[in-house]
């Protein structure tokens, strides 16, 4: 807003007849100025100041791929002078030349036709569906098109207008997020994917449709959530690519050795302890880093990406493989090579030629007669044996080396970056070791080790075998990415999907009842909270029952 200040002069110079006055009218401001004795003194305006930080935060919308829009209520050239401040449009900036850039809300909803409701089977505005599913969708969509890259900012905006451009651009399949504080904004805010409602300034309506409400009514917060989404994302991505590497390992070992040699080398008590490192304390190390900058210097995922992309079933796919082969080669080819002492424990001897004793009990034929065998006496007598102990200990150093190895995913090198400031996650993978040592040297009977332990130099190689992974993950990043497959549905919306189940029917009058020709019964159920329980059954025919027809009622 802007001021003109003048000084009044005295009131025997305004004194004017009629004509005069006529004279007066059509005189230009400057003329009435010199004529009429008028002083000017100074111009000076009002106006809201952009918050500090908002041109920052806006280019690190840019940098992280995310477009910003503005929709206001002030005028085309109010609009464009703000939006420039903002970043959000360039400085050189120039309306004949960048046309597109800003428009107007009722030049942009003639443009595009308005909204229609259309059926999503038939896609056709009118349809023959005894129950159609009915979405809103832009009228003239080649038009939103042609101008949805370039339109930046849009002027003296209605509500409907706001709400025409979230709908358009989400029948482009793009994620929109919208930030409202007025109750003409609710609709905008419920129709997009996230909604940002300012938390001081907004309405109640305006924070009951929005998902989000910002506290403190900042733009730059607004970076911030997105910084922590992108975090949680990763953190998800990275347990998942630990976690699965430790069940392939620990499904194969088991079940090759069950096979080969009539019992697993890890027993159920050391098994329970692996999954409380590897699944609880495994996902706390590493869902605890802080997002860091770096997460907005890069583009977003797209929603149709698998979760498991082909860079981490590499990854995968190439540590699951060497902690196999290493913890076979163990297995099987350890009691010819691992050094041991010349110990006897209770007139057993637990070394043979020097070497370790097997901890296997059967051969391969599945017989006990073989004296180099560990045979039950001896487990009775000693508890469980040294060879399987080590074993025991090289396949959770194994998991451990590999948990720092999915700190960074994406064929990142450097897998300890910012490990300073992630204190969790060195206390937790510093008490795992500690404790795994501690089982390992005094657990006993108790989890099934042998009661003295393991020597040093046993040591050295479960360590040395254990950081071995750190070394196959450099081979990894080398190797190509389209070598592997991508796991992970796309995404799916559970409103949309076809749900067959089996299911039972309590009734009182009739233990069963027939539905159709056969004996299987397939309900088609709408999911109103996204989570559904079926129950499966087989339901048997009944004879000489007429079929009834069901209601959702029914069924429990």
């Amino acid at each position: 807003f802007f001021f003109l200040m003048i000084r009044r002069p005295p009131r025997s110079t305004l004194d004017r007849s009629s004509a005069a006055s006529d004279v007066y009218k059509r005189q230009t401001w400057e003329q009435v100025a010199e004529e009429s004795g008028l002083t000017f003194i100074s111009v000076f305006g009002i106006r809201d100041t952009i918050r500090q930080g908002v041109p920052e935060a806006v280019d690190a919308c840019k940098i992280a791929g995310i477009k910003v829009r503005m929709v206001t209520g002030d005028n085309k050239v109010t609009a464009a002078a703000i939006a420039k401040e903002c970043h959000i449009l360039p400085p050189d900036f120039d309306d004949e030349r960048d046309a597109r850039c800003v428009t107007e809300g009722p030049i942009f909803a003639d443009l595009l036709g308005g909204l229609i409701t259309v059926c999503k089977k038939c896609e056709t505005e009118k349809c023959s569906c005894l129950k159609p599913e009915t979405e809103e969708r832009v009228k003239n969509l080649k038009a939103f098109e042609e101008i949805m890259d370039d339109l930046t900012v849009m002027a003296r905006s209605r509500p409907e207008d706001k709400y025409l451009l979230v709908t358009g651009l989400k029948q482009k399949d793009e994620i929109v997020a919208v930030t409202g504080d007025g109750t003409n904004d609710a609709p905008a805010l419920k129709k997009a994917n996230v909604g940002f409602a300012m938390g001081i300034q907004g309405t109640d309506i305006a924070k009951d449709a929005a998902a989000i409400v910002i506290l403190d009514d900042n733009f730059a917060s607004i970076v911030t959530a997105v910084k922590w989404g992108r975090n949680i994302y990763e953190s998800i991505r990275k347990f998942l690519q630990f976690q699965l590497s430790v069940n392939i390992v620990a499904l194969c070992l088991s079940f090759v050795s069950a096979v080969v040699i009539s019992e697993s080398p890890l027993s159920p008590i050391q098994m329970l302890w692996v999954n409380l490192i590897m699944d609880s304390l495994g996902s706390l190390a590493l869902a605890t880093e802080e997002p860091n900058i770096e997460l907005l210097n890069r583009p977003p995922y797209n929603k149709h990406e698998y979760i498991l992309s082909r860079k981490m079933m590499k990854h995968i796919i190439g540590q699951a493989i060497y902690q196999i082969v290493v913890l076979f080669i163990l297995l099987f080819a350890g009691p010819s090579f691992i050094p041991e002492e010349n110990e006897i424990a209770d007139k057993y001897p637990i070394s043979i030629d020097g070497r370790i004793r097997t901890g296997r009990r059967f051969d391969y034929n599945g017989n006990e007669s073989d004296p180099s065998l560990y045979s039950n006496e001896m487990l009775s007598k000693i508890g469980s044996s040294r060879h399987y102990t080590m074993i025991f200990a090289l396949f959770v150093f194994l998991q451990l080396c590999n948990e720092v190895n999915a700190r960074r995913i994406n064929d990142k090198i450097n897998i300890l970056e910012g490990i300073i400031k992630h204190v969790s996650f060195q206390l937790i993978w510093a008490c795992s070791l500690i404790i795994q040592v501690v089982i390992t040297e005094f657990g006993g009977r108790v989890f099934s080790v042998y009661r003295n332990g393991l020597t040093w130099y046993q040591w050295l190689i479960v360590c040395a075998f254990a950081a071995g992974g750190w070394f196959v993950r450099l081979i990894l990043i080398m190797l190509p990415d389209e070598m592997c497959p991508q796991l992970g549905s796309k995404e799916s919306d559970p409103e949309k999907e076809e749900i067959n189940a089996l299911y039972v029917r309590k009734n009182h009058r009739k233990s069963f009842c027939e539905r159709q020709k056969g004996f299987l019964c397939s309900v088609e159920q709408e999911v109103k909270q996204g989570i559904v329980m079926h129950v499966m059954a087989k339901i048997f025919p009944m004879k000489n029952r007429q079929t009834k027809k069901q209601t959702s009622t029914d069924f429990h």
